[in-house]
């Protein structure tokens, strides 16, 4: 696992000046047809990087994390360049086809996104936890009721907080920002995928503790790579690198890496 301070780095993780392949040429990929997002060599992808372990800043301030080295796995196997954009999260839906050309940070597939995008073959299982102060007496989804919860916008702890009765739902660009809120008294709680509460409950163990999500009756998620809707050839060859890349042992030595 990397050093989780670089989490508090800012600032671009790798500055691109071109964009995406356009919303113009979406519907025009089909089977054993090549995709406009690829044509030029370069595939413009956006990230996140606030979400350890799936993406951050590494120590030497450049993009790093597991989806990071996915995607660039990817890049080789299809033969391109991968220039990584990092942006926030809730921008990066709709900055594909303008200034991306696809999107990977930790992001679920939800029917509301596949109105706008399409996904690739799902690359990972996950479902939310809950942190809470060491303290606290949160145990049930019951007890987040009329509880201020923090969340990182336009996420699937975002949409669930929406759904609690009585909830504040205080949303944060970052979710070591809402991290640092819990910790600090200003929140009753935080959801945040699995993975990432570990990484943070891991970073204040005598602060805050992680609240597995299936005893608040969450269920499990799947992430994917984002793409351009229509785009039938980009997303061919992403699921066929995608299955390559689990067969030929790249995708184990990544969580060997950063799991």
């Amino acid at each position: 696992m990397k050093k989780i301070i670089s989490l508090l780095l800012t600032g671009v993780l790798v500055t691109a000046s071109i964009t995406g392949c356009g919303s113009s040429n979406a519907g025009s990929g089909s089977s054993g047809a090549a995709s406009p997002c690829l044509s030029d060599g370069v595939l413009t992808v956006g990230t996140n990087a606030e979400f350890p372990p799936f993406e951050y800043v590494g120590d030497n301030g450049q993009p790093d994390g597991f989806d990071i080295g996915l995607i660039k796995a990817v890049g080789e196997e299809l033969g391109v360049e991968i220039v990584v954009e990092n942006m926030e999260f809730d921008s990066l839906v709709s900055s594909i086809g303008s200034k991306t050309d696809a999107a990977i940070a930790g992001m679920t597939v939800t029917e509301e996104r596949q109105q706008s995008v399409d996904f690739s073959v799902p690359y990972y299982s996950a479902i939310q936890h809950v942190l809470v102060a060491k303290d606290s007496n949160i145990a049930t989804y019951d007890d987040l009721v009329g509880k201020t919860i923090g969340c990182q916008l336009g996420t699937t702890g975002d949409f669930i907080i929406e759904e609690i009765e009585g909830a504040t739902d205080q949303q944060y660009n970052k979710a070591v920002d809402a991290v640092n809120d819990l910790v600090n008294g200003r929140l009753d709680a935080v959801i945040v995928d699995s993975n990432p509460a570990a990484v943070f409950a891991a970073n204040y163990p005598d602060k805050i503790k992680d609240l597995n999500g299936e005893d608040f009756g969450f269920e499990i998620e799947e992430y994917a790579i984002a793409l351009p809707k229509g785009d039938a050839a980009l997303k061919e060859a992403i699921d066929v690198a995608i299955t390559k890349i689990k067969e030929n042992g790249t995708f184990d030595k990544l969580v060997d890496e950063y799991m």
